[in-house]
């Protein structure tokens, strides 16, 4: 009895305005655009569309950098972000005239959208930035780039040891748990993440109890990268990150993925995922084919893509997804369609028919026109009375017997779906068994199409043992009288 699933819990992001805004101010972006606009004539390139090296020290100088070769480092690597994002076109040496030639640089088109595009556009250049920033941190390391040299020049990647595939499958790996445990937390203000905790949770197995030192050993090597790794994602806005402790690499040898609990586990690094960090690993995953829902997606469909589509959210989730629904689409005449979208004998028609009285209840009285006109209903008289009751309406008739015991099926199923908190559900069910002598007796009458996977489930589930082997014959009897 499951639906199918989205892969990821939706995510609430920031507005477009509020993530443009976030984008802008990133320190990376920040600086590409204001290389972009420093340049003109006099800026010479080399083959590679990069700075020429004299000109490095007055970039660094307008960026209000340092003098030196961190300040020419970061200039430099500003630099290669506007030309990766089109803050600024370049345009290659002359091939005939020397390997000395140099090319020149001028202002690109999406110079303009930074100041006068939308939100969108905005986005769509930090996004090739960050597209670019994430290449860059999964790039190998070289301490002498002679050593991948071959003969005749050219670089032996051979000599690298180095998968790109490998290397970004786990750099995205790192932040698509990063990204879970923000949206798992149902607000995208979050705590830090330690980066042991981090590198563990794509190292270490799930089934695995006390971690090996073959895997410790992994763990700690995992988090050396990402501490370089993030140091590279940090400036473009995607994390908060504070690196780790340089006084515990002194000690050659000292395993940093071995936490003492007594030690202060913030000097082995700490992580927090950014709204447009949240954004941007999204759409990088939408990109990869991932199902990874966010809140509003469902507000310009239908009803039935609603209940759908939030079949498994959680109840919070659910509740905003269906106001931003019913803001766009407004409330008159959505009552209506909401329960049209709730029919049905399918295995998920249960669920969509919790998620429509919980909707309903956002509609408010001007529902109860819409709601009184399905009491006869088979399907959504029991949930219309229940909706009724809950307004405080007046004069709602009480429903039949054979409703009653419907209804009670139809909110056990929903619960199933859902796979919520098993202590509510058994509870759920004790109470339901309990408010009716005789339940099983009658229930396993009942036309619903869950009747005999509901009255099993009230078999594993009811704490008294009596009443458990009662809800299993009455499971029995509904599946014989279903195959008779």
């Amino acid at each position: 009895m499951s639906a199918e699933r989205p892969t990821l819990p939706p995510v609430r992001l920031h507005t477009e305005a509020e993530l443009a805004r976030d984008a802008l101010v990133a320190p990376l972006l920040a600086r590409a655009v204001r290389l972009a606009r420093w340049a003109g004539p006099e800026t010479r390139v080399g083959a590679g569309g990069e700075l020429v090296e004299a000109q490095l020290p007055a970039a660094a100088e307008y960026l209000g950098l340092t003098p030196d070769e961190d300040g020419a480092a970061e200039a430099s690597e500003a630099w290669r972000l506007a030309v990766d994002t089109g803050l600024v076109d370049v345009e290659d040496p002359d091939e005939d005239a020397g390997p000395d030639a140099e090319g020149t640089a001028a202002a690109g088109e999406n110079l303009a959208l930074i100041t006068g595009g939308s939100p969108q556009d905005v986005l769509s250049i930090w996004l090739d930035g960050f597209e670019a920033v994430h290449a860059d941190a999964t790039a190998p390391v070289l301490d002498d780039f002679a050593d991948i040299l071959a003969e005749d020049g050219s670089v032996d990647f051979d000599a690298l040891d180095w998968d790109p595939e490998a290397e970004a499958e786990f750099l995205d790996g790192v932040l698509g748990n990063l990204y879970l445990l923000t949206v798992g937390d149902g607000d995208i203000e979050t705590s830090p993440v330690p980066l042991p905790a981090l590198a563990a949770s794509v190292i270490v197995p799930d089934d695995m109890g006390e971690p090996t030192d073959d895997i410790l050993e992994q763990v700690s090597e995992a988090m050396m990268r990402l501490d370089d790794q993030f140091r590279v994602l940090e400036p473009i806005g995607i994390v908060e990150y504070q690196p780790v402790d340089e006084t515990l690499l002194v000690e050659e040898g000292e395993d940093t993925g071995a936490v003492d609990d007594d030690e202060d586990v913030t000097r082995y690094g700490m992580v927090r995922l950014t709204p447009l960090g949240l954004y941007g690993i999204r759409a990088r995953m939408l990109d990869a084919g991932v199902d990874a829902p966010a809140i509003g997606d469902l507000a310009d469909k239908g009803a039935d893509a609603l209940l759908g589509g939030i079949a498994h959210y959680s109840e919070a989730a659910a509740r905003d997804e269906a106001q931003q629904w019913l803001a766009h689409r407004g409330t008159e005449g959505a009552a209506a369609e909401l329960l049209a979208a709730a029919r049905g004998t399918d295995p998920q028609a249960p669920l969509r028919r919790l998620h429509c009285q919980q909707a309903l209840a956002l509609v408010g009285a001007e529902a109860e026109p819409a709601v009184r006109a399905v009491l006869d209903d088979s399907e959504l008289g029991g949930l219309a009375r229940v909706w009724l009751v809950e307004l405080g309406a007046a004069d709602v008739p009480a429903p039949p017997e054979a409703m009653i015991f419907w209804l009670a099926v139809d909110t056990i199923a929903a619960q199933l779906e859902a796979e919520g908190d098993l202590d509510e559900l058994q509870g759920l069910v004790e109470s339901l068994a309990g408010r009716h002598s005789g339940f099983f007796d009658e229930a396993w009458r009942v036309e619903h199409p869950a009747t005999a996977d509901v009255l099993e489930a009230m078999g594993r589930l009811h704490s008294d043992k009596k009443k458990a082997k009662e809800a299993r014959k009455a499971a029995f009897k509904a599946r014989s009288r279903a195959d008779a």
